[in-house]
């Protein structure tokens, strides 16, 4: 395999030295720069819909050693901007792949850059917070105004780029649930299909058009970005929690809808991305390892005499749950389908089942 070299640039004039991989077709890759510590999975993180706007640099310094296969995509196709590696794997070992990282970044249309010092990089974010980025095999300056010129994630209706264009049902279940498409994961559909009927919709979808569908529940999917840029949202939410509906959100569902109950969120320096953070589950005193994702936080203050806090991150005591008061209402920011895992939050559905039934 031919390799190009390349450099990535951020916007305060940091640069590394690297070599192109996956698509060439572009001849620049900008977006906000994160860093998620999971050790597997770089698939479903890759095509995880809620990196819209962004590039994933990978802590794990080997990524690819497993390959790749369609089975595994959370998304049709990718959205993140492109991935930062260390080291790139030489070959795929395992029994269920079906292409190399680098033909699977090329098949989505998607550029990488390898043999950076990821360390390094991860270091900086971790000091300055989640900054604009660019990569590619052109100069110095050219990538560094690409970086200046990007926007980043805040206020950018970046749901809009992900969401469906057309309604679709999935599984055939017990229950019927809406389940609103922010940038939904294949993951979350297939434990919600073990439960339910689910007929995804739109993300301008109204609460009269849920209601019209006659559901037993309402979910509320992951998705990018800020949550004050989803315009409507959390009015029709609201409207949909004073009627009763059982209602479970998850990432930015559990941000939207503290914003339909009229609280607030706030941008993390840089975010929680991972399959390894610890949660304090307040109600049981048990811990969780979850799965996340997401640059936006729910101010758990903002939530005082409306919802109970229900889960707390034990790496720096964001809010990661609630419950509303005297509703049929709950979310968390986490991720319970966790694909690939862990899978100690996957009770959460069963609490869903159990409102609808109760309903």
């Amino acid at each position: 395999m031919t390799l190009r070299e390349g450099q990535l640039v951020l916007r305060d004039g940091t640069v590394f030295e690297g070599e192109l991989i996956g698509s060439q077709a572009n001849t620049i890759s900008s977006g906000e720069v994160v860093f998620h510590t999971g050790l597997t999975g770089y698939q479903e993180v890759i095509s995880d819909p809620s990196y819209a706007g962004q590039i994933i640099t990978f802590t794990t310094p080997h990524i690819g050693n497993y390959g790749t296969t369609p089975v595994d995509n959370e998304a049709n196709r990718v959205h993140a901007r492109g991935v930062i590696v260390r080291e790139e794997a030489r070959r795929e070992s395992n029994w269920r792949s079906d292409q190399s990282l680098d033909s699977y970044l090329k098949a989505m249309g998607i550029s990488g850059i390898a043999g950076i010092d990821t360390r390094r990089l991860t270091r900086i974010l971790r000091d300055t917070g989640a900054m604009p980025g660019a990569f590619g095999s052109t100069d110095f300056n050219t990538l560094l105004q690409a970086a200046k010129n990007e926007v980043g994630t805040s206020g950018v209706a970046l749901v809009d780029q992900v969401t469906t264009k057309q309604s679709y049902v999935v599984g055939s279940g017990h229950y019927k649930v809406v389940a609103y498409d922010f940038g939904i994961k294949s993951t979350i559909l297939r434990c919600l299909s073990e439960i339910a009927t689910v007929t995804v919709v739109p993300a301008s979808t109204t609460a009269q058009e849920v209601m019209a569908l006659n559901p037993h529940g309402v979910f509320l999917s992951n998705g990018p970005g800020d949550p004050e840029a989803v315009v409507g949202a959390p009015q029709h939410i609201r409207t949909l929690v004073d009627g009763g509906m059982p209602v479970f959100g998850i990432c930015l569902g559990h941000q939207l809808l503290t914003l339909a109950l009229g609280g607030s969120t706030f941008k993390l320096p840089f975010g929680h991305h991972g399959a390894n953070h610890p949660v304090r589950n307040l109600r049981t005193g048990t811990v969780e390892i979850t799965s996340q994702n997401h640059n936006f936080c729910v101010d758990a203050s903002s939530l005082d005499g409306i919802a109970d806090i229900t889960h707390t991150n034990l790496n720096d005591l964001t809010n990661e749950g609630m419950s509303v008061r005297d509703s049929r209402a709950f979310s968390v920011q986490y991720h319970p389908e966790a694909g690939p895992g862990p899978h100690d939050s996957r009770y959460l559905f069963n609490e869903f089942r159990q409102l609808m039934e109760a309903k």
